[in-house]
């Protein structure tokens, strides 16, 4: 088998529905597999599960094990030469895996693979490919100094400023949210850190990787929606396993002092309120109008009722849906891309070119019966049932 997909998932129903859609999309023509494994949610991800996706193999966890164990526990049934380790609230494009296989293959030397990741309004996530946290590195994230000068080597270094966004190349660390690499490596570095509960994992496996000497990649030729931050809630416990998991890699990589403990703690405090202020999220006025891109006029009308509001329709037989959308730019309108009629990689690609504070988006995942979105990266989504 060339490929296995393990996606761990946690109280994020409609969002693994999406994911899973958009990765059998993804894996038509390559011998893959899609492995799902439930930290033990409370909704209805088990059912749905076991009901849409019969050919995935599902494994239910009896208790949340955390993003380390769960996924090591899944990686543990794969039988792909290589493995893309997903987070569930993700949609990849059709050809996502095509063409990172092919770049795969080409690395003599391959570590881990990511690719280029956009939040929910189409903004690009700088944490797609980040530099080693040494303590000067972290101390230009806490100071703001990337910022002031990104395009000096000596302060860009947390978010790998040196890589344009849109060029592929070699990094330091990769994000959990899309690793792809090779089986065999996985096993060589015994998976992720089970010591760690979450967050500074990815970090740790991609520091490991190159301590083996092997390259990792930010790949930039395609593009991977992360409605990011839906499977966590930024509360007290948030906070504190953020702050175990700083502690966690820090000891574990680097000598200890008292001036890098005490350097390291303030680090932790500020980026723990920065995360706590970022889990505030303002409340978005709602769209003074909705626009459906599709072929069928009638979903417009249903749609009309439950969102209680006009919704114009897009006809895609008869006009082109960039160019139409392009004048919406300053309105505040909600687009709904209706996945039967445009593929997940048309809706990624919409989403990061009309990118714009007063438009937001929903997708309406084909074989479904919901439209399901982020209006906000710090936010935890919206869904809206059409029934």
């Amino acid at each position: 088998m060339q490929l296995s997909i393990i996606i761990l998932n946690y109280n994020v129903r409609y969002f693994l529905e999406q994911c899973v859609l958009s990765v059998q999309e993804a894996t038509v023509g390559i011998d893959a597999e899609i492995i799902v494994v439930d930290n033990n949610s409370s909704d209805e991800s088990v059912l749905m599960t076991q009901e849409k996706f019969p050919e995935v193999t599902l494994i239910q966890n009896k208790e949340n094990f955390g993003f380390p164990k769960g996924n090591n526990i899944g990686f543990r049934q794969a039988k792909g030469k290589y493995i893309c380790i997903l987070n569930p609230d993700t949609v990849v494009a059709e050809d996502t895996f095509t063409k990172i296989l092919a770049f795969a293959e080409r690395q003599p030397n391959l570590g881990i693979v990511g690719c280029k990741l956009i939040d929910g309004t189409g903004n690009f996530l700088p944490e797609s490919k980040r530099g080693i946290p040494t303590p000067w590195v972290a101390f230009t994230k806490i100071f703001g100094l990337y910022k002031i000068f990104p395009k000096t080597k000596l302060f860009n270094q947390y978010y790998a400023q040196d890589l344009s966004e849109n060029q592929t190349g070699k990094v330091d660390i990769l994000v959990g949210a899309f690793m792809f690499l090779e089986s065999k490596l996985y096993q060589d570095l015994n998976g992720f850190d089970e010591n760690c509960f979450m967050y500074a994992d990815d970090i740790d496996l991609s520091y490991r990787a190159l301590q083996k000497g092997k390259s990792n990649f930010y790949f930039h030729e395609t593009t991977v929606l992360h409605y990011k931050g839906e499977s966590t809630i930024k509360d007290e416990k948030y906070m504190k396993r953020f702050q175990e998991a700083m502690n966690f890699f820090y000891e574990k990589h680097f000598k200890k002092s008292w001036f890098f403990s005490f350097f390291i703690q303030i680090g932790i405090w500020f980026f723990s309120f920065v995360k706590m202020f970022q889990g505030k999220v303002k409340e978005n006025p709602l769209p003074e109008s909705y626009i459906l891109c599709s072929e069928n006029a009638n979903l417009s009308e249903k749609l009309a009722s439950i969102l209680e509001n006009k919704v114009s329709f897009l006809d895609l037989k008869k006009e082109k849906m960039v160019n139409s959308c392009l004048i919406l730019k300053g309105k505040k309108t909600e687009i709904i891309l209706d996945n039967q009629y445009v593929s997940f990689k048309k809706c990624i690609n919409l989403i990061e070119t009309l990118k714009d504070k007063n438009i937001t988006f929903k997708i309406f995942p084909k074989r479904t019966a919901f439209i399901i979105g982020s209006n906000s990266r710090n936010g935890r989504g919206e869904i809206r049932k059409i029934e």
